[in-house]
């Protein structure tokens, strides 16, 4: 792939778009930022509140602690401490610098301010509203389709951003439909590392060290230090999944650490990088190796949630987990037709995992995803796939991923519905 190339250009745009830094569940975080953002424009904090959301938004704040909040969870809580602490200009990380202090003003405010929350039925799958009253003043912004897309703001009656919303469309950003196996792997072979460095080191760098931090600290079900204790000494693999596992362990359970994220999710971040790390290691390979390595898996995990969206109830260390097993495959010499077999492979085993939101169990569910990716090169290695018309699986690996992807995003929409109700204690229809 010629380097002055198009597709070069946008490979190397959306994985800059990507692999951003994020402190806490980017749902939660998106809240936060957004009500910092609405409190700079209000010039002060609020007497009221209102957050508007989406269905994924609620389920994905729900049962997740916000860092930096003394252990809070919920949409509330990631409002009020986006008013009284939050940076805005800080995006994603908006809460990384609250201080103690700050924190017992957060609890203070919940106590004194309203902070009323609504369900929000506007069609799109990522929709955020807040409104915040001060006096006779007010501000009401909206975020919608990503974390960080404020497409609204007014004061006082006053518009000073009103940009139009076209579906889902992500504007602004890269055009991901140039995405494609083929052409990911040939970037990964000959990307120059110099334009791709700074993003993977530093996904590197936190990635890890938010997983070390969950493996020595106590974070939810622990469910990293389990597999560790438990079977670490066994294989690399167990060590791979027990890795990304302490991660997710640690942000779930409100670590502070930031995490460099993957289709505006933690989780995937993790997961699609760590167990690569932990591979390229343990196969004693170069960093150049290492780092094609990530470019590859990285790429892979966009492809997949192109088609799936962002939030679904198909649960995204799936797609990640598939990708960090390509990557494995890469780092151990595998071809591109290792590459793609390792993938179907791996989707075919655990493409049924539903998101029920942010939380604990999202450990294992990320030590399930990584185990199928290693499983799924492990199979093709021994001569062994599965084919199309298996289930969901077609012949070809871009029409297995459109299959994987009408499944997230068109056939599971009902069962989004249904895991939100029972997740709010909602009777069936």
């Amino acid at each position: 792939m010629n380097r002055d190339s198009e597709t070069y250009r946008v490979y190397i745009q959306i994985l800059e778009e990507e692999l951003i830094p994020a402190m806490g569940c980017t749902e939660p975080i998106a809240i936060a930022y957004g009500a910092a953002k609405a409190r700079e424009t209000l010039d002060g904090l609020p007497d009221r509140v209102l957050v508007e959301a989406s269905g994924n938004i609620i389920k994905n704040v729900k049962s997740v602690i916000v860092p930096n909040t003394g252990g809070m969870k919920g949409i509330e809580a990631a409002a009020a401490v986006g008013i009284v602490a939050g940076q805005a200009d800080r995006l994603l990380e908006v809460i990384a610098e609250v201080t103690q202090p700050q924190q017992e003003e957060t609890a203070a405010f919940l106590k004194r301010v309203p902070v009323q929350v609504k369900s929000l039925n506007s069609g799109l799958v990522f929709d955020i509203w807040i409104t915040l009253w001060k006096e006779e003043h007010m501000v009401r912004l909206r975020l919608a389709n990503y974390h960080t897309n404020l497409v609204y703001l007014e004061r006082d009656g006053q518009k000073l951003l009103d940009l139009p919303v076209e579906g889902e469309a992500e504007n602004g950003m890269a055009d991901r439909s140039l995405l494609n196996m083929k052409d990911i792997f040939d970037f990964a072979e000959c990307v120059e590392l110099s334009d791709v460095e700074e993003v993977l080191d530093r996904q590197i760098s936190y990635n890890m060290a938010i997983s070390q931090e969950g493996m020595q600290g106590d974070y939810g079900a622990n469910v990293g230090r389990v597999l560790n204790e438990t079977y670490g000494s066994l294989d690399v693999m167990f060590r791979a999944k027990a890795a990304a596992a302490a991660a997710s362990d640690a942000r779930m359970g409100g670590c502070s650490l930031p995490v460099v994220i993957n289709s505006g999710s933690g989780n995937q971040g993790i997961t699609t990088s760590v167990p690569v790390i932990l591979y390229a290691k343990e196969l004693g390979v170069d960093r150049e190796k290492m780092l094609r390595a990530l470019v590859l898996s990285n790429l892979i995990t966009i492809h997949q949630k192109r088609r799936i969206g962002r939030l679904s109830a198909y649960c995204g260390a799936v797609s990640a987990g598939a990708a960090a097993g390509a990557g494995i495959a890469y780092l151990d010499g595998g071809s591109y037709q290792d590459v793609i077999h390792t993938v179907v492979n791996a989707l075919a085993i655990v493409s049924g995992i539903v998101c029920d939101g942010a939380k604990a169990s999202c450990a294992g569910k990320i030590a399930a995803a990584v185990d199928a990716g290693i499983l799924g090169y492990r199979m093709y290695q021994a001569g062994q796939q599965f084919y199309g018309g298996d289930g969901i699986l077609s012949k070809g690996v871009e029409q297995t991923l459109e299959n994987v992807g009408r499944l997230g995003k068109v056939g599971m929409s009902g069962t989004d519905r249904e895991i939100l109700k029972i997740m709010l204690g909602e009777n069936a229809d």
